[in-house]
């Protein structure tokens, strides 16, 4: 739907958002006739939680890591110039239909295997584009790996802070980054327009 005579931001983000909605329905569903073991389990990983979470879990993350990482790197400039506009990116010799499907996937195997491990740990992907830009500007040759390390030391210092502040009740590092970073979402939208 969101390729419907050719890709669209909007349409692509609405389609997602729609998805999304049903999905969450669906997991209601699930939870709503769940045993209760089964439903805390789901729970703690709905609110994205790096408890328990060893090496076992990371080497079967790093493959996508590497391959995702190094695919989206591959396409850094293309990226940059799909971040001048559609006219402008066909202008300088991108196909966009193709690197904005491509692109798509990527970031779909990379969030998927991440979400996969330690469930949705929110804000994290809306907070860490935003101040690595500040740091290294708009270039994503420069942005991706700023994202990626700031995106890894953010949900390490969210789980640190779920793990000592009320301690010895631990708060889920996915709540934490949810806390820090709604209020700084709020201040983008207010600041960026």
């Amino acid at each position: 739907m969101a390729w419907q005579n050719g890709s669209s931001t909007g349409r692509l983000i609405l389609v997602g958002i729609s998805f999304n909605l049903i999905i969450t329905a669906l997991i209601n569903l699930m939870i709503t006739f769940g045993e209760i073991n089964s439903v805390s389990q789901a729970l703690l990983w709905l609110t994205g939680s790096v408890y328990g979470r060893t090496w076992e879990h990371f080497m079967t993350l790093f493959p996508w890591i590497i391959m995702g990482s190094i695919l989206a790197f591959l396409m850094a400039s293309d990226l940059n110039n799909l971040q001048l506009g559609d006219d402008v990116a066909t202008g300088l010799g991108s196909a966009v239909e193709w690197q904005r499907g491509a692109l798509l996937l990527i970031c779909v195997a990379l969030a998927g295997a991440s979400v996969a491990t330690a469930g949705a740990v929110g804000f994290v992907g809306f907070m860490t584009p935003h101040l690595s830009r500040r740091l290294v500007g708009v270039s994503h040759q420069g942005l991706l790996p700023t994202a990626a390390l700031m995106g890894g030391l953010m949900v390490m210092l969210a789980d640190l802070l779920g793990r000592l502040l009320f301690a010895p009740i631990e708060i889920p590092c996915g709540i934490i980054t949810a806390i820090i970073g709604a209020p700084y979402f709020i201040y983008l939208l207010i600041t960026q327009r």
